[in-house]
């Protein structure tokens, strides 16, 4: 069937859940889905900092939900009372999520398991929760955050890089299981990108190796709206033929 929009890139009166949405990307990705109409629910473990992004906000209808995903065993429980008391999902945002650098020799079992756990099961229980009865609309869109870590490595990355290889096999197998349902399932794999955790990266490895990591990316390093925008466009209408991918924005990396 052909279907034609005045703008497909719309997000006009769609509800979308962010996580992660206190700072950086995840914040980013709220601020500007907001700005496209979309009606966001703001989720994190930091209150103060949820009610920052709130404020940035355009539109109404905006709420805020805390929760701690390691720690949360009930998520499905979770997402099905936003969904009563709030509306129904159009879309889910997982932008929460752990680098943690950390040579092998130097990483325990519980470092290892804090990173999967909040990169890989976190996602799982979300794509869990957000898929049940009445949670989400047909024609709904997850979008989880992968990176290009998962396509190349990096010394002290071996975690992250793990983590996010399983996001993108998750993501594919998703897809295909989820495309009966009326949910398409993509990710965004970014390059570097200017935010506090990149600030955090150069104050461990030092300003002369993130000089060499930058000439890396032909475009230099990203900043957060750059990823903002392809989150919208996954799930936008624009992106209706679109599930079971990785949309790399690296500014040429893995190039």
């Amino acid at each position: 069937m052909n279907m034609i929009y005045s703008n497909p890139f719309s997000l006009q009166g769609k509800h979308v859940l962010v996580t992660g949405a206190s700072s950086g990307i995840g914040r980013e990705v709220a601020v500007w889905l907001s700005s496209q109409g979309a009606r966001i629910t703001l989720v994190a473990r930091d209150i103060p900092r949820l009610e920052e992004t709130l404020l940035r906000l355009e539109g109404e209808g905006h709420t805020i939900a805390v929760v701690d995903f390691l720690n949360e065993q009930d998520v499905s429980g979770w997402m099905k009372r936003i969904s009563k008391e709030v509306a129904p999902f159009d879309g889910l945002v997982h932008a929460a999520g752990v680098q943690a650098p950390m040579p092998i020799r130097a990483t325990s079992l519980s470092h290892w398991e804090k990173i999967m756990s909040t990169n890989v099961t976190s996602s799982f229980s979300l794509i869990k929760a957000f898929r049940q009865k009445g949670v989400c609309l047909d024609g709904s869109s997850i979008v989880l955050f992968s990176s290009v870590m998962a396509k190349v490595g990096e010394p002290a990355l071996m975690g992250y890089c793990a983590s996010k290889g399983a996001v993108e096999s998750m993501v594919r197998a998703a897809a295909i299981e989820l495309a009966r349902e009326g949910i398409r399932v993509n990710c965004v794999a970014p390059g570097v990108v200017k935010t506090e955790m990149t600030e955090t990266l150069k104050d461990l490895v030092g300003g002369g190796s993130m000089e060499i990591i930058e000439q890396k990316h032909p475009l230099g390093f990203g900043v957060p709206a750059d990823v903002a925008y392809a989150v919208n466009y996954l799930l936008s209408p624009a992106a209706r033929w679109v599930t079971g991918t990785a949309l790399v924005v690296d500014g040429g990396y893995l190039a």
